[in-house]
């Protein structure tokens, strides 16, 4: 087995924070599955460990993994995916739009810090994805990205401005775990399989969709799509939460 440690470093900014001491699961794995060797056409991340912020995690290549570690410590593995996503179906923007007033955060949030969906963050710093039932085990919401998450590259690439890998895995994250009840069943990402077809346009309104797929013991299992204004699809995930108390991450 061939074994080579990359020449970059995996850094969560403390801007990408999940829970307020650790960065946010989609936004970390998609760091990490950027990585990966290849075109893989869907990779899965698991973490192990809350990812730490504003630190250097150590990569490293296994073959067909590739690892992320802090201090000694296995922090997330990336993987290649070996089984076809099924997306959520989508829902125009309008109906997603309506579903964003009952968003069970905007009462109560366990990670109001969230990266992705936390109520504390200020537009144009956090995503604020605040997905609402659609009826049962699905929600939506809009998300129009600024362009303070644009990928640098296309900013002398490209004429259209596309979102940053890492980040457009943070967007199909959270909408998972409400689907999953997250706001009753307090938990975390444990693992992740994305496939992402494109990248989302900066200052385009998406939907994003989540659908609850199950529960095995501690474990909820959830999907997410993510649909451009046309109504292509952009990405599809599915997640696997782990129950947690929150206050051993806040």
């Amino acid at each position: 087995m061939s074994e080579s440690t990359l020449d970059t470093d995996l850094v969560v900014a403390g801007r990408f924070r999940g829970p307020a001491r650790s960065g946010n699961g989609g936004y970390t794995a998609g760091a990490l599955a950027a990585l990966a060797p290849g075109e893989w056409p869907a990779v899965t991340v698991r973490l192990s460990a809350p990812p730490p912020i504003d630190v250097a995690m150590t990569v490293v290549r296994h073959d067909e993994r590739v690892v992320a570690s802090y201090d000694g410590a296995e922090v997330a593995r990336a993987i290649r995916a070996d089984h076809e996503l099924t997306p959520v179906e989508p829902l125009d923007a309008a109906s997603a739009r309506a579903a964003e007033a009952g968003y069970p955060g905007l009462a109560s949030h366990p990670f109001p810090t969230c990266f992705s969906c936390g109520t504390g963050r200020d537009p144009g710093d956090g995503l604020r994805i605040f997905p609402g039932p659609v009826g049962d085990d699905r929600v939506a919401a809009t998300w129009t990205p600024d362009p303070s998450v644009a990928g640098d590259w296309h900013e002398y690439t490209d004429a259209t401005r596309e979102v940053g890998h890492a980040v457009t895995w943070a967007a199909l994250d959270c909408a998972g775990g409400w689907a999953a009840d997250v706001g009753v069943r307090h938990m975390v990402l444990g693992t992740m399989t994305a496939r992402l077809d494109s990248l989302p346009v900066v200052g385009a309104e998406h939907v994003v969709v989540g659908a609850w797929r199950g529960e095995s013991g501690r474990k909820r299992i959830s999907a997410t799509s993510l649909y451009g204004a046309d109504g292509r699809l952009v990405g599809t995930a599915e997640q696997v939460w782990i129950a947690v108390d929150p206050a051993d991450f806040n």
